[in-house]
This record gives structure tokens, sequence and C-alpha cells, in this order.
């Protein structure tokens, strides 16, 4: 294991961009460690390698995915996500619980947050819907990223039109919440949701927009026609 994950660090190593690197700064409130590896890249290495160890069992495969998360490099989450979503075709109720503990011990900003939980987490949920409910445990808990979690993880159902109920009963959990990024999130769970349920969606922010945050409500209402958008916006 130490000679893969060795050799996935000396190449992010050697495509390190200093450009990169410094306007990652301009994207998160909070100190982010990375290389500053440009995304497609990332991509490519992670595909790469993964070709190497995709023969292995899928636990093993977990155990490399928290080598790499352990190190709290940005890109090195990134790898060890786009791993794990790789996966999906074998993932099992008992997966759950793992990705549940990597948002807890690894997820210390938005760019780790979304990645794990719009694709892998998302997929899992789709997959097995009995899941949903602790995403509105997440939505009460007192870590900002599993709220944030709560949200994003609907992204791609929300695209289709799926777990529409639910994500109304997330988003009233969420209503209030003091946290920028959460509400930036379950505005964006909104935004999806719109897609196919536009008069539903405006109807739940008409209802709640005296007391929607309002970076919420502009999220929610992004994807409205000017007249439905204009209307919302009116205090």
């Amino acid at each position: 294991m130490d000679d893969l994950i060795s050799l996935i660090r000396a190449e992010l190593e050697s495509n390190i961009d200093m450009r990169t690197n410094e306007n990652s700064s301009r994207f998160f409130k909070e100190d982010v460690k990375c290389y500053g590896v440009k995304t497609a890249i990332v991509s490519k290495i992670a595909k790469k390698y993964f070709n190497l160890v995709s023969e292995k069992s899928k636990n093993e495969i977990y155990s490399y995915c928290e080598e790499l998360l352990i190190s709290d490099y940005l890109e090195e989450s990134f790898i060890a996500f786009k791993w794990a979503y790789s996966l999906k075709d074998q993932y099992e109720p008992e997966d759950f619980a793992v990705f549940e503990r990597w948002i807890g011990d690894y997820v210390n900003n938005w760019a780790k947050c979304d990645t794990l939980c719009n694709h892998t987490i998302g997929t899992f949920i789709q997959m097995y819907p009995q899941y949903i409910d602790s995403l509105k445990n997440w939505a009460s808990s007192q870590n900002r990223w599993y709220r944030r979690a709560a949200a994003v993880s609907l992204i791609v159902p929300a695209r289709k039109g799926e777990f529409f109920n639910e994500i109304l009963e997330i988003a009233d959990m969420l209503l209030t919440d003091d946290d920028d990024l959460v509400r930036k999130g379950y505005g964006w769970m909104l935004k999806e949701a719109s897609r196919e349920h536009q008069q539903e969606i405006f109807e739940y922010v008409m209802q709640h927009k005296k007391i929607m945050p309002r970076t919420s409500l502009r999220y929610a209402i992004e994807k409205f026609p000017k007249d439905m958008r204009n209307k919302a916006m009116e205090k």
C-alpha cells in the first residue's frame, strides 16, 4: 500500500501549479491543505491509479482511500472519493457507516463535503432509499458538515425529481440554520429540485421567504423564470 500511495503523492507533487495553489485560498473560508494541482489532472491521476487497484477487494480499496484521507490534502481526498464512487456497483448497506464516518473524520471544507456527497452518498441513497432517514439525522447534527451533507447528498436525486417530500423535510430542518455553507447547501438542493418541481418549490419559497435566509432563497430560485424570481425576491 505504501508504495502505491507514495507514487500518487509523487505524481501530485510533480504537477503542482502555483496559480492553482494561490487561487485555492480564495475559494475557501477555512485554511485548506492542498498541493495546488488542477482538478482535471487530479482526475487523470485518480483514474490511472484506480486501474492498478481495481481488482482488489472493496474493503482493501477503502483502506487505500482511508490512507489518502488521513493526509488531509484536498487532492488526495478527491482521489479517495472518486475511488469510492468507482465502486458504486458494489455498494452494500454496510458501506453507509464507512461514508458517514468519513464525513465526521475527514471532511473539513465544502469541496470535500460535496465531492463525497454529490455522487458517492447520493448514489448510495438512490440504491438504498431507507437510509434517507440518516440524512434527516444529519440535518440536526452539531457538525456543520453533516448538516450540509444532509442537503448536498440529494443534489443528483433532486435533479431527477426523486425524494421530493424528503427534500422539503430536510429544507424545513435547515431553514433557519445560521451557517452560511449550510444555507447555500440546502438552497442548492431546492434549486435542483425545482428542475422537476418548479411550482412546488416556488410555493415553498413564497411560504417561507420571510424567515428563509436570503442566501438560501437566491440559490433556490436561480432556475426560475424572471417573473417568478422577482416575485420571490420581493420584501
